[in-house]
């Protein structure tokens, strides 16, 4: 039960100083946003959790804040407020560092946290992206690859990591296969709900790093982290879930001020199916969100950011965000789901969702159009997508590999493409349900050509940890609670089914080469072949059960076929021949020797 509240009112004492605690080596000043509270008090504890200083805060105007002399590394804190003759005891919302329990904050002086040459960190730059999305858990839990730090931020720093086979693994894997960008799936403060094993959707802090991932120090690790891919070339994009929380009832927002961070009059708002919805169309709650992303922007030098269903936030405070952080870091990459999890209690015309990209042309959406596409709807299992056979699919497929977009928005750039991701079946999985009478040969073929499909749109391209070696979660749909046996990355298929991931390699070479030269251009049909041409280009698309061959009368260099892509010719031919279930890329000889 939500407690009401004069929200005009309450909209009237926004505060815009800086809140938390504010940390220097000298002294500590914490501030806590409570109108209307009659006084409210700060609870220092030390290491062994001994409550050492309990001290009433001073009002101003609708802050209470406090400085506590000294040197407070480490010292833990919470609050305890009055109001209304009920005593409230909660942790700060804006802490970077939590103890385990979420009961409260730790304060750290993050320039200590920090790796030697933290401060020479710079961020990655990519022309048409290539995201990796992938676990910290997931990443190093399986024991086909030789880890130490399992399941840890730390595991991303090692190097020489290899499977069974010998092969490398890890982020040097990663990096090998040519992507920009890592994605990381939650890795800040979440409840784990008593499960053996959770994606971190759970959210209870969002500047803290979450224990399940930290040997000893979070800010040191993560930025470890972060630090390790920019070394390797690669960008780093943190999956942020700002739209609920785990547990409103019992959260530091609503304990702070019942009733005002979350949408709902008498109930909590549930368009996040969660329970929940923060309400960040209201000014602290959209000031707290925006705080949270200059801080981690700042703090751990990420290079981008995913919105969990983007579509429960509203609209400004989206494009304020991407105001504040291209101040910090202009390259950086934003995108979310733009949708929402159940029925809202913010207006359509408000939220971040696809039917209002236009208003947001700097951030992107995912297009679950080209996703259902390639694979088949995601809420009909059995249902088939192109490369399963259905070709009445190939408008959404055209629409993403020509960038034209005429429903949302006409800037490629503005879509994330993929077939896969942690949500649902992985591809996989899906093409074995709905092609069960196929044998491996047609899988594979699906697979190649959903990844050659997927290479060749505009825009971002996003694909899951494992899409590239065939991953299996037992045909799992939603594995967000199930154990490491289904959910971590088996290192060893990387050996098993590497002529998939060296065709992955080459498509991402390609890519990065040839994309921008590939974007121009029209679609025909012929003989049943989908063709994209332009004036350097030829694109074969053949999503028949027998061989097609054309002549056009001229000489071709061949940069992908049903067996391999690459950024440098494989072979030269004058025929054409674009077998089953396949693509084919050609570049004309005759244009390059013209040119």
């Amino acid at each position: 039960m939500m407690t009401k509240i004069d929200l005009e009112k309450a909209e009237k004492n926004y505060f815009r100083g800086k809140l938390g605690a504010i940390y220097s080596p000298k002294k500590t000043l914490f501030r806590l946003w409570r109108p209307f509270a009659q006084k409210a008090f700060l609870r220092l504890y030390n290491a062994e959790n001994e409550l050492v200083l309990s001290k009433r805060m001073k009002r101003r105007k609708s802050i209470f804040e406090i400085s506590v002399s000294g040197d407070l590394q480490g010292f833990r804190y919470d609050f305890s407020v009055v109001a209304n003759s009920e005593t409230r005891e909660f942790a700060d919302s804006y802490s970077s560092l939590v103890n385990s329990a979420g009961t409260r904050g730790i304060v750290a002086d993050m320039r200590k946290n920090a790796p030697v040459g933290w401060e020479n960190d710079k961020s990655v730059r990519a022309e048409n992206p290539v995201v990796y999305e992938l676990s910290v858990r997931d990443f190093s839990m399986d024991k086909s690859a030789d880890f130490s730090a399992r399941g840890k931020f730390s595991a991303f720093c090692e190097v020489g990591v290899k499977n069974k086979f010998g092969d490398i693994c890890g982020l040097e894997y990663i990096k090998s296969l040519g992507v920009t960008h890592i994605q990381l799936m939650p890795v800040f403060d979440f409840d784990s709900d008593g499960s053996i094993y959770n994606w971190g959707y759970n959210p209870r802090f969002f500047n803290a790093p979450s224990g399940y991932y930290s040997c000893e120090n979070g800010i040191f690790e993560l930025r470890s982290l972060v630090m390790s891919a920019h070394k390797m070339g690669m960008g780093v994009i943190a999956d942020v879930v700002y739209n609920h929380v785990y547990d409103a009832g019992n959260s530091v927002f609503e304990k702070q001020f019942s009733g005002y961070f979350f949408r709902g009059e008498e109930e909590f708002s549930n368009g996040s199916g969660c329970g929940n919805e923060f309400a960040s169309e209201r000014k602290m709650a959209r000031k707290f969100i925006l705080d949270s992303l200059e801080f981690l922007e700042r703090e751990y030098h990420f290079d981008g950011f995913r919105f969990d269903l983007m579509g429960l936030i509203d609209i400004e405070t989206i494009r304020r965000a991407e105001l504040k952080l291209r101040k910090i870091n202009p390259e950086i990459l934003l995108y979310g789901e733009g949708w929402t999890g159940g029925e809202s209690a913010l207006s359509e015309k408000f939220r971040a969702v696809q039917k209002n990209a236009r208003k947001l042309q700097g951030v992107a959406f995912f297009n679950d159009s080209f996703r259902d596409a390639v694979r088949g709807n995601v809420f009909d299992v059995y249902d088939k997508g192109f490369v399963s056979g259905d070709v009445r699919k190939i408008e959404p497929i055209k629409r993403a590999i020509t960038g034209k977009y005429p429903e949302n928005t006409n800037i490629p750039a503005q879509t994330v493409n993929y077939a896969e991701c942690h949500d649902d079946h992985t591809l996989y999985d899906r093409l074995r349900i709905s092609l069960k009478r196929a044998g491996k040969d047609k899988i594979m073929r699906a697979e190649k050509m959903a990844g050659a499909l997927l290479m060749l749109t505009s825009g971002i391209v996003f694909i899951h940890a494992g899409q590239e070696f065939l991953r299996t979660k037992n045909f799992s749909s939603n594995s967000y609670s199930l154990p490491d046996s289904v959910n971590s990355i088996k290192w060893d298929l990387i050996s098993k089914n590497s002529a998939l991931v060296d065709y992955y390699r080459g498509l991402i070479k390609f890519r990065k080469r040839y994309l921008n030269e590939l974007c121009s251009g029209e679609f025909s049909e012929v003989s049943g072949i989908f063709i994209l041409k332009n004036s350097r280009f030829l694109v074969l698309i053949n999503p028949a059960n027998n061989d097609k061959t054309l002549d056009f009368g001229e000489e071709y260099e061949i940069y992908a076929d049903e067996n391999s892509a690459s950024d440098s010719p494989l072979y030269i031919t004058k025929r054409l021949c674009c077998v089953k279930f396949s693509v084919l890329i050609a570049r004309c000889k005759t244009v390059e020797k013209r040119n």
